[in-house]
């Protein structure tokens, strides 16, 4: 995994149970990012946790100092750990993400988080557009349920098709159960 560095996007407290934006099984979702950050810590490779910080006006979730923006404890960092806050669903947007990927010789990209929809996908498809290589670990990644029309689309109906989408030319698409055999040659 020589030139690779993980992208932890958005695994923060309220995206969890009894946050202000409940996603579908987040539990599930961090511990799967969880199995990919230790294999990251262990072979000392590269990481960045990416926290969203909501500073517009009429913001409900994300809110400083609230608790709800903290990285959950599922893979809060450690303190020699890199933590890049973020405004918006782009993790390179008016970030050093980029400076600091380019200093550290990163090609490859694998990237876990919430939501798939929004940050996941805005984060990956920019990451290919600065001419990275994607990997995206969809089961350490989650959605909430949309509404379009007066229907409601499920989170995973949701998280399927942004995967899908992702994978037809922005990442390679990968379970965390793919990764971590790939991990073992």
């Amino acid at each position: 995994m020589q030139n690779t560095a993980l992208l932890l996007v958005d695994i923060q407290n309220d995206y969890f149970p009894n946050g202000r934006m409940e996603l579908h099984e987040t539990h599930r979702a961090a511990a799967n990012a969880r199995s990919v950050l230790d294999v990251f810590r262990r072979e000392q490779l590269p990481l960045f946790h990416i926290q969203h910080l909501s500073v517009q006006p009429g913001a409900t979730f994300f809110i400083p100092r609230t608790g709800g923006e903290d990285i959950h404890e599922t893979v809060a960092p450690l303190p020699n750990e890199t933590v890049i806050t973020k405004n918006y669903p782009n993790s390179f947007r008016d970030t050093q993400l980029l400076s600091l990927l380019h200093e550290a010789g990163i090609e490859n990209l694998i990237i876990c988080g919430m939501m798939s929809h929004m940050c996941i996908d805005a984060t990956t498809r920019a990451a290919v557009d600065y001419g990275f290589r994607c990997t995206v670990i969809e089961d350490a990644c989650t959605s909430p349920n949309l509404s379009v029309r007066g229907r409601t689309i499920p989170a995973t109906d949701v998280h399927d098709a942004f995967m899908a989408a992702l994978g037809s030319l922005y990442a390679d698409i990968q379970t965390v159960e793919v990764f971590l055999q790939g991990t073992k040659k």
